[in-house]
């Protein structure tokens, strides 16, 4: 529904959209990097946000930063020192005589000061020479910097945290990761250092959020950047963007487009106070006291602003109610029927050393082996992968295409690319007692989880016949085996919605469940989602065994409930 007669000429915060547009045209000119054939791991475009790998080195271009920014301040401190003996040297010839122009001396140096002094003061070339070190340097790293792109995937991760983990803003603005209910606040992680949000960095969230149309992530944020700046108000810091004035403009628009006009109004009111001579803004204010004034008369419940509606995503309640266990569910392990015990499944291969084996679920049948890899296996997995991470696609149709809903970036080794791929295939097959040569199976995936990466609720096997799965020619997903390369410090679990319960991610563990019934269709129960990463950085490994090849491993069974 659009905004009321009355103010269909409501004038938006332009100014600041349209510096924010300058800035993204400006940062998205190397977005096609990878195209024109920069190297792996390079190029602008390369979504940063979506793996923490990405983000890793992005550390790399800021300590050259930083090293030019100290080769910056050096010389203008050398600068300073000589402005302020010429300043001192020329106060106190003023502190002098009462009329020192009767020595020639002095007359003389007046007026070659006045003449070409303070000229070569002003003018002087110094500062720009300075400057222009250190704008050449930041243009020799530029294309290895994020994207504005990069910056708006990034902002959208911490909304995602704040939904799923029911994160306090302003706990998050001071560097807590504190969990808001009805009982009280709680912390769901203590970080050893905290690293608190400026104003401006709190800004910037609210105004993706703002630029997207979503006006309850919008508010929360603005509303914690309008607090920041007025603890600050007068000071100015030089990597700022956003003011108080701009965040208040973007604060009252969001409120008036989500329905509390009184509120914009007394928001806007607030503005002219910094910024009384703002045309745009004393218009805006006539409007929502005109709108105010029609509906004096008229009564209704007061607006409550609502997180919007993920259409695709009807399980988001479960889903992340399973995310906030972080993985626990104390009363999930009292069942009997769950156990322990060391694998060997008849196979020779594991007999001197078998696997150690948790049964986790039974429908579906889930179970976790501890210590499926080495540390150095792992590593090695992941240096394999690093150089060819490129952002996850997921199937739609009879395409792949990068979604929202799937933030990582994914990688595929043939196990031609190490010995100890072909050693770890073994594995795998002596354990689950499955074919997984290709075509069988497919090649090992290997996945990094970004800022706040997620994998929200879906089945690995396909559920149209016209999914590119089936081009394989080998059946549909019967099983998944997917292995934790790394720990993390919080969040990452992986969520069985359906089975309701989650898993924590078990560095070196391998999760493994079966996608089909035995008569080939599809395991509902098998939904799951890998839960947000909180903090830390998620990497794991998937196998994906499929139905040919695994006849007589995997027998269709006489009874047609299996």
């Amino acid at each position: 529904m659009g905004p009321p007669a009355a103010l269909v000429l409501l004038v938006l915060p332009v100014l600041p959209v349209l510096r924010a547009l300058e800035l993204g045209a400006g940062a998205g000119a190397g977005v096609r990097g990878k195209e024109a054939g920069v190297g792996p791991g390079r190029g602008r475009g390369e979504d940063k946000f979506s793996a923490l790998q990405s983000v890793e080195r992005a550390l790399g271009p800021e300590r050259e930063l930083l090293r030019l920014l100290e080769g910056y301040v050096r010389g203008e401190e050398a600068r300073l020192r000589d402005l302020r003996r010429f300043y001192n040297k020329v106060l106190s010839l003023h502190k002098g005589s009462a009329a020192p122009v009767g020595n020639p001396l002095l007359a003389y140096t007046l007026i070659k000061r006045l003449q070409s002094d303070w000229r070569n003061v002003v003018y002087s070339l110094e500062a720009s020479e300075n400057i222009r070190a250190l704008k050449d340097g930041y243009v020799k790293v530029e294309q290895d910097l994020p994207a504005f792109e990069d910056l708006e995937g990034a902002a959208r991760a911490l909304m995602r945290l704040q939904d799923v983990y029911m994160l306090s803003v302003k706990g998050l603005a001071r560097g807590a990761f504190q969990r808001v209910t009805g009982s009280g606040v709680t912390d769901l992680y203590r970080p050893s250092q905290a690293f608190p949000l400026s104003a401006d960095d709190c800004f910037h969230v609210g105004k993706v959020a703002y630029d997207m149309g979503d006006y309850y992530h919008a508010i929360t944020w603005l509303e914690v950047a309008v607090s920041l700046f007025q603890g600050s108000y007068g000071e100015w810091n030089t990597e700022d963007e956003g003011s108080l004035e701009d965040a208040l403009d973007y604060l009252a628009f969001a409120y008036f487009q989500a329905g509390n006009v009184s509120y914009a109004l007394s928001l806007s009111r607030e503005f002219l106070r910094y910024n009384p001579n703002n045309k745009r803004m004393a218009r805006n204010i006539l409007k929502y006291e005109r709108l105010l004034a029609e509906k004096s008369n008229m009564t209704g419940p007061e607006v409550t602003i609502k997180r919007p509606n993920v259409p695709h995503l009807q399980t988001r309640d479960t889903y992340e109610g399973l995310c906030q266990t972080l993985g626990s569910q104390p009363t999930h392990y009292q069942i009997p029927s769950l156990y322990c015990a060391y694998e060997t499944n008849a196979s020779p291969y594991l007999l001197l050393q078998p696997v150690r084996k948790e049964v986790l679920h039974l429908e579906p049948y889930i179970v976790l082996y501890h210590d499926f890899v080495s540390d150095s296996e792992a590593q090695k997995i992941r240096g394999f992968a690093a150089p060819w991470l490129q952002r996850s696609v997921v199937a739609s149709g009879e395409k792949q295409q990068q979604v929202e809903y799937r933030i990582s970036k994914s990688a595929w080794l043939k196990d031609t690319v190490d010995p100890m791929l072909v050693s770890l295939d073994r594995r795998i097959a002596a354990l689950t007692g499955l074919n997984v040569q290709p075509p069988y199976a497919e090649h090992l995936q290997v996945v990094n989880y970004g800022i706040g990466g997620h994998y929200e609720p879906h089945f690995d096997h396909a559920t149209s016949p016209s999914s590119p799965l089936y081009r394989m020619n080998s059946g549909n997903r019967v099983a998944t085996f997917m292995i934790y390369l790394s720990s993390v410090e919080a969040g990452g679990s992986t969520a069985f919605i359906y089975a309701n319960f989650s898993v924590p991610v078990v560095k070196n563990a391998a999760l493994f469940w079966w996608n089909l019934h035995r008569s080939g269709e599809g395991d509902g129960d098998t939904l799951h989602a890998g839960c947000p990463v909180l903090v830390g950085d998620k990497w794991v490994a998937n196998k994906w065994i499929h139905e040919y090849g695994q006849e007589f491993r995997r027998p269709c069974s006489s009874k047609p409930e299996d």
